[in-house]
């Protein structure tokens, strides 16, 4: 009598096996576990009785994979892989998810844990009832519907899956966000599109695990009073990855399997990049390229912000003939000094230009707007056709592909909007134009249109994409995000550093941001707001913008851009403080690391690896690394420091005393460190104070490592040529993989590389390249 009375409450009423798939049919829906690998199990949940067979946007498609098994047991229904183990309730269908030894990764909530809330979606209709109001906006002018009518599209599912975090998990990832957190527990983030802000559906557990979102809609994670969920706006089911790991990086992997590896950028990127808001001619870009090559300060890349186009036609795709006379002659002339120039290009088109007459007349733009339907593949041929022939024919290098989510309805706000209101506003405007299911997703397929034109015309260039968004599978497209229009203040350069880790930690290993900020002084919107009226007379912003630039000098992508002032590095000169010969010697360095970074960008294409990485990747069992934000490691070797507070000057270059030319850091893991400049080692798992003149950023190495280093040179092509040294921190057995190809086209995707490997035996105290002792340029810190 027992037995059937529990049956009765049972939720899960029946189980089976079908294409590599175990389904459970329940009271309230069908839910599917469908095993990717040992380590990745696809979790489905629906209402209508069966899956729509699609797999989420940017996501790969599947293969079928049957190495696991399931049971059947009195309560229970456990699926097993060689690693895991994921047990479902019968009585709830609740998911625990442990490691194969038992050991607990994660348990859903014990009671509906899976919620599906039914909605009718609609889609704008143009008509006669339409009103369409043209706005100015930083993106050029903007048409913006104010009324249109409403038509009903499908039925689709607001979806929340409750969770139960562990009391000492730390939670990572979600995209990039403005508020400096990083770990997220204890936070709502809403993940939506913005100036300041990339939603990327990832998030990555301390405790060994991840979850991707499988979803193009907006969503929301929330940790407070108000319950622990991840929440998605518009999907047709519920849709997600559990992905397990033993490391970040395995866990990054099991990402970049599911979504694709991240392209290579060519060996130039990895340089400095000059930008500002703007360079106007053709005779001032190769005047810039004439004074840094004069001076011998580094440069691999100038950048050519809005606007290209003849005055009034934004967002043209072709040069303005007054101003550039002749593009072809001005990039040869900037590539036989080693030069590389960078555009910025748009999705949106003025009414007058002939860009957006074709569009227009093809009907593939977005419902009544200027901006091209980057989701239809006719759409994103023409306008790859549009920028080949007013723009890479003439030489051009790289792509700025700027306001890429093209709604940024917070920016038209005087005051700055609270985190929901920016979610709400965003979901509202955005949805007038894109399908609710696709709504975060713009920037993918607009990174998508310049990937796939630019490898049609072209093997030789590998492409690189500068773009303020992006979303999950980004990385194979070339992209590299930056953190948008941020303002000059210490706080904001404390604060970027956990964004750019959180960024990281989401799968896309390329990001960097605009050093010393795009806006320097206040205006009169809320995002104007940098503390610096004076702008370069201010000895204050002086000393900021130089360590920004050192911080910089340590981001996969290394670039200076902002309006407000001119950003070449000269004008910081002023004989007597040192700004300029502390610029001298981050460059410097950052093209002396070269042989290190390329190899490292190898190993983030071949072996899924991450460039910047927060302390968790590499020092998970370390409890206080695990909540350190203003600290990570530039691959696994080097521990990078940032100063975020001045030491001189504060606003209106007011002299500082008595502040310490130091700054506190934690040397974490049960290993020693090494001072990069002096040398002096330390054991790890202590705080100590480390010297931070203005000379320096403060920099540890690993014991334990190699780190191979070049001569100083200007530029990328003559430092992958200059002499390597070999530097040794001691301390345990160690290698490296030194990396080295032709510099740029795909050739190394069909294996066109060559491999040193560089072995150090801790015993012997010797160096071994290709198994041949090494005793010529090696320096040896013990």
């Amino acid at each position: 009598m027992l037995e059937v009375v529990k049956r009765k409450q049972d939720l899960v009423e029946k189980t089976y096996c079908r294409g590599g798939s175990l389904f459970l049919e329940t009271q309230k829906g069908l839910l599917r576990l469908k095993p990717r690998n040992d380590s990745i199990v696809r979790i489905s949940y629906t209402q209508k009785g069966e899956f729509t067979g699609n797999v989420g946007i940017g996501i790969l498609e599947e293969k079928e994979w049957d190495g696991w098994t399931c049971e059947e047991q009195e309560s229970r229904v456990v699926l097993y892989t060689e690693k895991l183990a994921l047990e479902v309730d019968k009585r709830t269908g609740s998911i625990r998810y442990l490691e194969r030894n038992g050991r607990l990764l994660l348990a859903e909530r014990e009671e509906d844990s899976r919620e599906l809330e039914e909605f009718d979606s609609y889609k704008t209709v143009i008509d006669e009832n339409t009103k369409i109001e043209e706005v100015e906006t930083a993106d050029g002018v903007k048409r913006v519907i104010k009324e249109a009518s409403m038509v009903f599209d499908k039925k689709l599912y607001h979806t929340r899956l409750h969770l139960k975090w562990q009391e000492s998990e730390r939670l990572y990832g979600l995209g990039q966000a403005e508020e400096g957190l990083l770990n997220l527990r204890g936070s709502v983030q809403y993940l939506h599109q913005a100036n300041l802000k990339i939603a990327i559906p990832f998030l990555v557990s301390s405790n060994g695990y991840g979850i991707l979102l499988s979803t193009g809609s907006t969503a929301i994670f929330q940790d407070t009073q108000y319950g622990s969920y991840l929440y998605t706006e518009a999907d047709e089911e519920m849709d997600y990855y559990f992905i397990a790991g033993g490391s970040m990086d395995e866990i990054i992997s099991g990402y970049r399997l599911l979504t694709g590896k991240a392209a290579m950028l060519p060996r130039w990127a990895y340089g400095f990049i000059q930008s500002q808001e703007r360079y106007e001619t053709q005779e001032e870009i190769l005047d810039v390229a004439r004074e840094f090559r004069d001076r011998g300060f580094g440069l691999d890349a100038l950048v050519l912000d809005w606007c290209s186009w003849e005055d009034g036609m934004w967002g043209q795709k072709s040069f303005d003939p007054s101003r550039f006379p002749d593009p072809g002659a001005m990039t040869d002339a900037l590539h036989q000094e080693d030069v590389h120039f960078m555009l910025s290009i748009w999705p949106n088109m003025s009414k007058s230009t002939a860009d957006y007459e074709e569009f227009l007349e093809k009907k593939l733009l977005l419902p009544a707007s200027e901006i091209y339907d980057a989701f239809d593949e006719k759409a994103r041929k023409l306008y790859w056709k549009q920028v080949q022939e007013g723009l890479f024919r003439h030489g051009v290098d790289a792509w700025w592909c700027d306001s890429s989510e093209p709604f940024t309805p917070e920016w038209a706000r005087k005051v700055k909007p609270g985190p929901e209101e920016m979610y709400a506003d965003f979901v509202r405007d955005a949805g007038k134009y894109i399908p609710a299911e696709r709504m975060n997703s713009y920037g993918l397929f607009h990174a998508r249109t310049i990937y796939e034109g630019q490898r049609e015309a072209s093997e030789e260039k590998r492409v690189v994409n500068l773009t303020r968004n992006s979303y999950v599978g980004g990385q194979r497209y070339g992209v590299i995000l930056w953190s948008g229009d941020i303002y000059a203040s210490w706080e904001t350069l404390q604060k970027q550093i956990a964004a750019g880790l959180n960024f990281c930690a989401s799968g896309l290993p390329y990001w960097t941001l605009d050093i010393g900020a795009f806006f320097v002084k206040k205006g009169e919107p809320w995002f104007w707001n940098g503390d610096y009226e004076d702008g370069l007379s201010d000895l204050g912003y002086r000393e900021l913008f130089v360590r920004w630039f050192q911080y910089g000098a340590f981001l996969p992508v290394f670039r200076s851009h902002g309006t407000d002032v001119r950003r070449e590095p000269w004008l910081f000169d002023n004989g007597k403080d040192g700004f300029y010969e502390a610029l001298c010697g981050a460059v410097s360095l950052r093209y002396r690391l070269l042989p290190y970074i390329y190899s490292w960008a190898y190993r983030v294409w071949k072996e899924d690896k991450t460039f910047l990485r927060m302390l968790a990747f590499d020092f998970m069992q370390d409890e206080k690394a695990l909540d350190i934000g203003d600290q990570y490691m530039f691959g696994e070797s080097i521990l990078v420091c940032p100063v975020t507070e001045p030491i001189y000057y504060g606003t209106g270059s007011e002299v500082l005393s008595g502040i310490p030319e130091k700054r506190t850091v934690y040397l974490p893991g049960d290993c020693d460190w090494y001072d990069f400049y002096t040398g002096e080692r330390y054991a790890g798992g202590q705080y100590v104070e480390a010297d931070a003149p203005l000379s320096r950023i403060p920099l540890f190495v690993k014991a334990g490592s190699i780190l191979p280093m070049a001569e100083a040179a200007q530029n990328t092509a003559r430092a992958a040529e200059a002499e390597v040294e070999y530097r040794i921190y001691a301390g345990a057995d160690c290698s490296f993989t030194l990396y080295r190809d032709s510099g740029d086209g795909y050739a190394y995707e069909q294996g066109e590389y060559e491999l040193t490997e560089l072995v150090w035996e801790e015993k012997t105290k010797k160096l071994f390249v290709n198994g041949t002792e090494q005793s010529e340029n090696v320096v040896i810190y013990s």
